[in-house]
């Protein structure tokens, strides 16, 4: 007589279809990917009618033309990036991905990841598992996404969001803090991308989901 055998315990979300990315978060993955590129490349133009230091962008990475249509291409972006990350976050966290895929994580466990990756240890063999860096990454971006929305309020709308301007220092600390968090995300959205050149089936997962 043949014997019925239990699921040993829990799966993620997907995760008995061989799924690796749902639907929804590769939708969602590359719609913020679009508002990045476009909330930056624009953003390099606004800054290059306002330089905050002794440089400027090369006017063939800016995106816009001009100031105006710079500020409308940005605020485009901005919804985007707004609407679209707010129901990217909603999901990962009703679906529990949020809380399956990026934690636990801790200082002492993304040092020894990362003494394992120089060391070329780091195994990729799972794309359904995040070792510490990726979760440390991934976190951080978020929350550095949600300091770019932030500060972009008060540099759009001062005198609207005044505690929030005052909270970050002023109308000048605000376009500082906008500039470092944008050249964060420019350095995330590069190691990135190196990551996928190293290990290219995480581009072919995030496009077909498997």
């Amino acid at each position: 007589m043949s014997t019925l055998q239990r699921p040993a315990g829990p799966t993620a979300p997907g995760a008995s279809a061989g799924v690796i990315h749902p639907a929804w978060l590769r939708v969602t993955h590359w719609l913020n990917a679009l508002a990045v590129v476009i909330m930056v490349t624009s953003g390099w133009r606004i800054y290059n009618a306002s330089p905050l230091f002794d440089f400027m962008f090369p006017k063939g990475i800016t995106l816009g033309g001009w100031l105006a249509g710079a500020l409308q291409w940005h605020f485009a972006g901005m919804w985007l990036l707004f609407f679209n990350g707010l129901l990217y976050l909603a999901l990962n966290v009703a679906s529990g991905r949020l809380l399956h895929r990026f934690f636990p994580v801790s200082p002492r466990g993304v040092l020894r990841d990362v003494w394992s990756a120089l060391r070329g240890r780091l195994p990729h063999d799972d794309l359904k598992h995040y070792n510490q860096v990726q979760r440390f990454a991934y976190l951080f971006v978020m929350l550095d996404i949600a300091v770019l929305i932030l500060s972009g309020l008060v540099l759009w709308k001062s005198v609207q969001f005044g505690h929030l301007r005052a909270l970050l220092g002023g109308y000048e600390a605000a376009r500082r803090i906008h500039f470092v968090a944008m050249a964060l995300l420019v350095g995330f959205v590069a190691v990135h991308l190196a990551m996928v050149a190293l290990v290219p089936r995480t581009l072919i997962a995030m496009l077909r989901g498997r």
